[in-house]
């Protein structure tokens, strides 16, 4: 198993998105309210281009776990969209740097973890997680966040597990309720 930084060319973010981010969000909005997909896009061609922009970004990473590839992983990682493993789980990252004005840490923010049904359990979480230290450790940041839904209750488990604690809620309204 190896992690790869997924590129940003479109044929890797296109497997990406096919093949890893469709099913976390099925995953997803199937324990989570109110996380249902739009039925009325492309969603591949969307989530795509939403990726590509987002690689673009300094703060913005994505790393990619694959099983069976018979690279060394020393090669190019433009070849991840035809590499011959699967895909089996991913994290993003993004840099959260402190204003000035506040007495806190730069952090690195986990947007997303996922990890495939089959592989759930073999560590691979925690070594997706390990990848996200290390960015925080190599860009001098103090302090890993993330958010997670109140549903998800085997990945609140798993947070708790690693020493994570909650220092915030996030509360929705639709603006037509008020």
């Amino acid at each position: 198993m190896e992690l790869r930084r997924l590129p940003a060319t479109e044929s890797a973010v296109r497997r990406y998105v096919e093949e890893l981010w469709l099913p976390y969000h099925h995953d997803l909005e199937a324990i989570v309210d109110r996380h249902a997909l739009a039925e009325d896009v492309d969603l591949v061609a969307e989530e795509t281009a939403f990726r590509l922009d987002r690689l673009d970004e300094a703060g913005y990473r994505a790393w990619v776990a694959i099983d069976g590839s018979s690279t060394d992983g020393s090669g190019d990682d433009a070849d991840l969209a035809t590499t011959d493993g699967d895909f089996v789980g991913f994290v993003t990252t993004e840099i959260d740097g402190a204003p000035s004005v506040f007495d806190r840490p730069d952090r690195v923010v986990v947007g997303d973890i996922y990890v495939r049904e089959p592989y759930r359990g073999t560590g691979l979480s925690r070594r997706l997680i390990d990848r996200a230290v290390e960015r925080a450790r190599n860009e001098g940041c103090a302090e890993l966040a993330l958010d997670v839904d109140v549903d998800n209750e085997r990945a609140i488990g798993f947070y708790e597990k690693l020493g994570f604690e909650t220092h915030r809620r996030r509360m929705t309204v639709f603006a037509a309720d008020l």
